[in-house]
């Protein structure tokens, strides 16, 4: 099977897939068109705002969500399973599990006032659950924190040439968003006007690397968290909304030029399609389905369609374009990344690359270089770079918002300014604190964010099933991805703490049996919930 017809393949499943199965989806909803959103009934000009139009906010959506995890997670599993298995997970994933979620948690909360997951928790299974869920996410939303900066900062560092446009863009960002909103200009020349000053951004920092000395790793993160905070408490549709709307074309952009690579150089697919059932991290099933998450269903998404996407949709009709159609392209970008990679060595080069341990970022990075380099020349690896660093960017800032909310559900506390230092502050411990060994305190609890954050998606699926069932709607298409996901994740951190016992780590074995508790109580009070619903509804 050559690369091309791999990647036309899934463009068309992707593409009938939206037309057929997100209609069938978008139905259970009762989409109202005429009905007033969240973004509009509760407009307080900072995070209740909506957006001028859907592409914006699709660009916002696209370009959280997305973020490093539809690039690394792929390049991991094809290096442990090969191409094949992690090319099914997410064409699948995304139609039936990932486009569900995503749409789901997006228009739910729309019909919800623009609740976050947790509290829509609340209201359709028990308070107990949402008390459950909110702690969850918020302690997994501060480990995204401190992680993605740590990265963003080490990106700096390494790769010093993408400074300028991954810190250029947001003051761009933010001249975009004042002349769009405050000064009233056409979205389509101001966006132009933005991508002109991106594209300038661009050829600068392959231009002028920006190398500090001293701790600059230090100095990034604190540079960064800085940034987090302004990008929490000023009014979305000012920073954080055209920032990510700007990125998002850097991505699409990445996109096409891998996809034009693809058709110029046809590269062959070198690297086996199965490489065996087992791998270093775990077989086959569970592990790649948690390792595989963002390019096919990660429950980070549900915090961003319910956190911050919710609150600025315009039109209840706009949400299957944001959330089901956000979550096809990004399944499409995860099958260009398996093939960029795939072909873009011999199978010699990469088992090299692999004995050396190279990282999957440079893995990608070099895979794009190769396959784009009939195009854009010894360009191709600085641009892969610089669009995964901007993404890391786009989840740290939409991460700390998103943490936020949650924050002031749980607390009661509605000061942004105290709540969003709090979170950095928290954050910021996890980024630069290390413990007696000099390790850094994110690496010690890292590993069980991958199975953490499936479960997330599972919870969410249960909470959109439990919203379906008190609406009298069918609830078998989120239902059946909810328990695959939730047996799934809780294989898989079974599986973790038999090795983290082996290595005797106690404080991980102690953080995967809290997760594996409170998801099957959880999943007790859903299931409490069912009976109760239907036996209601069987009595009237």
């Amino acid at each position: 099977m050559g690369s091309l017809v791999i990647t036309i393949g899934a463009a068309v499943i992707f593409i009938i897939a939206y037309k057929f199965y997100a209609a069938k989806i978008e139905s259970l909803w009762d989409i109202d068109p005429i009905r007033p959103t969240p973004a509009v009934t509760k407009f307080d000009g900072v995070d209740y705002v909506p957006s001028k139009h859907w592409f914006m906010l699709f660009g916002h959506h696209f370009a959280s969500i997305a973020g490093a995890g539809p690039i690394i997670g792929p390049v991991i599993a094809v290096c442990f399973w090969g191409w094949g298995p992690a090319l099914a997970w997410v064409v699948l994933g995304s139609i039936f599990l990932g486009g569900i979620h995503d749409f789901g948690s997006l228009i739910t909360s729309v019909k919800e006032e623009g609740l976050t997951i947790g509290d829509i928790a609340a209201k359709s299974i028990s308070r107990r659950a949402k008390l459950i869920l909110s702690v969850f996410t918020f302690l997994a939303l501060l480990l995204v924190i401190a992680v993605f900066a740590y990265l963003g900062a080490n990106t700096f560092v390494t790769q010093p040439e993408v400074v300028i446009p991954s810190m250029g863009v947001i003051p761009v960002s933010i001249l975009i968003g004042l002349a769009l909103y405050k000064f009233r200009m056409e979205p389509i020349s101001t966006t132009l006007v933005g991508l002109l000053l991106l594209t300038g951004l661009l050829i600068a920092g392959k231009s002028h690397p920006v190398i500090l000395n001293g701790d600059s790793q230090s100095f990034w993160i604190y540079a960064l968290l800085i940034y987090c905070f302004f990008a929490s408490v000023m009014p979305v549709n000012i920073l954080l909304q055209p920032r990510d709307y700007l990125s998002s074309f850097m991505l699409i952009g990445g996109i096409l030029l891998g996809l034009a690579g693809i058709l110029v150089s046809h590269p062959s697919l070198n690297v086996p399609a199965y490489t065996g059932g087992s791998s270093p991290i775990g077989y086959l099933w569970p592990m790649m389905f948690i390792t595989v998450a963002c390019g096919a269903n990660s429950g980070f998404h549900s915090l961003i369609a319910s956190g911050t996407t919710s609150k600025q949709l315009a039109n209840e009709k706009d949400a299957k374009k944001i959330g089901f159609g956000a979550m096809l392209v990004e399944g499409f970008l995860a099958v260009l990344v398996i093939v960029l990679v795939v072909g873009g060595f011999s199978r010699a080069e990469f088992n090299q690359h692999l004995a050396d341990k190279t990282s999957p970022v440079n893995i990608y990075g070099i895979g794009f270089g190769h396959v784009t380099a009939p195009i854009l020349g010894d360009w191709g690896k600085f641009m892969a770079l610089t669009i995964l660093n901007v993404f890391i960017l786009t989840t740290l800032d939409s991460a700390t918002r998103i943490t936020r909310y949650i924050f002031e559900e749980l607390t009661g506390l509605k000061n942004r300014i105290v709540s969003t230092l709090i979170i950095i502050g928290l954050g910021g411990w996890l980024a630069l604190g290390k413990d007696g060994s000099q390790t850094p305190l994110w690496q010690k609890i890292w590993p069980a964010f991958g199975a953490s954050n499936q479960l997330v998606a599972a919870l969410a699926l249960l909470v959109i099933s439990c919203w379906l069932l008190r609406k009298n709607k069918p609830t078998r298409y989120s239902l059946i991805p909810a328990v695959f996901m939730l047996v799934t994740s809780l294989t898989a951190l079974g599986v973790q703490i038999v090795d983290y016992w082996k290595k005797g780590d106690i404080a991980l074995i102690l953080i995967s049996a809290v997760l594996m508790v409170s998801a099957v109580f959880l999943a007790w009070e859903v299931i409490n919930t069912f009976q109760l619903v239907r036996k209601n509804l069987n009595s009237t």
